[in-house]
């Protein structure tokens, strides 16, 4: 019996929960990571209360800067998924090792306004619809497939339903 390798997986927003999705549901085929441009120093609170209301793993974390992830130590990236607009449209590092990089931009929840029920709610929303995006690139048979149709559904798992990318063109 062969075994898949490991793959390492770099999320990029201000504050997510892909990574703990992504480690749970990718059953130990991934390392996942999780960094922003500009951390806040510490993890939101709803994030964590929401991982913990759907059974994921929700202690530990601490915010990063993206800049880690480009030390010459760093562990080598396979992937980098931006899911968010503001790290999706500044410059990033140099990534070693030249991953595969796609967008999955959904809001930010943390950028919401209003009551503790409203702010909850979007950050159930956008768990919800970055572990649809999670499960559609876990289906991925990632051993098998060439390069440009693995891109291909990179992107493709990037416009699905709560994207925040805009068409080609649009203004």
């Amino acid at each position: 019996m062969t075994i898949d390798r490991v793959y390492n997986v770099l999320f990029l927003c201000t504050a997510n929960s892909s990574r703990s999705i992504l480690e749970t549901e990718g059953k130990g085929r991934f390392k996942a990571f999780s960094a922003g441009s500009q951390p806040k120093g510490e993890v939101n609170p709803l994030a964590l209360k929401e991982l913990q209301a759907l059974g994921y793993p929700a202690t530990g974390f601490r915010s990063k800067s993206w800049d880690e992830f480009a030390e010459p130590d760093a562990p080598e990236m396979d992937f980098i998924f931006t899911v968010c607009d503001t790290a999706h449209g500044e410059a990033c590092p140099v990534w070693i090792g030249h991953p595969m990089t796609a967008h999955w931009g959904v809001e930010d929840p943390a950028a919401v306004e209003g009551s503790e029920v409203e702010k909850g709610r979007a950050f159930a929303q956008t768990a919800r619809l970055l572990k649809n995006r999670i499960m559609a690139f876990l289906s991925l048979p990632l051993s098998s497939i060439d390069k440009l149709a693995l891109e291909q559904h990179l992107r493709q798992i990037g416009a699905m339903e709560g994207t925040t990318a805009k068409p080609a063109g649009a203004g």
